[in-house]
């Protein structure tokens, strides 16, 4: 009897514990999102198709770059709040999520690292041989694909976690929601970017899935927060 009770106690303080830093994670999660979004948008490009002219000159649109890397970071550990909130017998849709997230955030975390640690160096000490592939101006380099993937990753690892919030109440059910359109968003702005412009999309998409991710990052973040304080009080 003993045992059961101090089991129970430890259940306790364990569900506790884990609601808190998932209210953390959340709202950590949409603070540091918000941020890295007002640093990028002031980071106008000066390649690709979202370039107006007259842009933003270096090293300033690199400048959101180490924000995106904690945001990406930040992003893991609410993933790893969710899969400890999902109930056992969905444990295993939200273990595939948090399995995505892991893999996005090591595309999308050394790709940031890669282009704000060597790309700058390169480019102020004039060694610019083999950086077209690299740096974040060629709208057909490696950064924008890697981004592309990363994203894309982050959108299924959404859809996976879905099935962890039921409809027990309109918060849970608006975080349903959001994470299954912004999967479908994503993938609907795929095909049609790439039927209008094949493999000549330049930065379009990678703009349009960065944009809905993060904006799902702000939005359900604070949601999430909400969901775990609310668990928190009544445990």
């Amino acid at each position: 009897m003993t045992n059961q009770i101090n089991y129970e106690i430890d259940s306790g303080s364990l569900s506790s514990n884990s609601n808190r830093f998932g209210f953390y994670s959340a709202i950590a999660t949409a603070v540091i999102t918000i941020v890295t979004f007002g640093f990028a948008m002031i980071a106008i490009p000066i390649s690709g198709a979202n370039c107006p002219g007259n842009c933003v000159e270096y090293p300033r649109d690199f400048l959101w770059m180490p924000l995106a890397i904690v945001l990406v970071l930040a992003y893991v550990t609410l993933m790893v709040s969710i899969h400890s909130y999902a109930p056992g017998e969905k444990k295993i849709f939200s273990q595939v999520g948090l399995s995505f997230a892991l893999i996005a955030s090591t595309i999308l975390a050394g790709d940031y690292f890669i282009q704000f640690s060597a790309v700058p160096m390169s480019l102020i000490n004039s060694e610019t041989e083999g950086l077209a592939m690299l740096i974040q101006y060629n709208p057909h380099g490696v950064f924008l694909a890697l981004e592309e993937l990363g994203y894309l990753v982050m959108s299924l690892s959404f859809l996976f976690v879905v099935p962890v919030f039921s409809n027990r109440n309109r918060i849970e059910s608006a975080v349903r929601w959001i994470f299954i359109i912004a999967f479908i968003l994503a993938i609907v702005s795929l095909a049609a970017i790439s039927i209008a412009y094949g493999l000549e999309r330049q930065d379009r998409f990678e703009v349009v899935v960065l944009s809905i991710n993060w904006l799902v990052l702000i939005i359900n973040g604070i949601l999430l927060g909400i969901v775990f304080r609310k668990q928190k009080k009544e445990n």
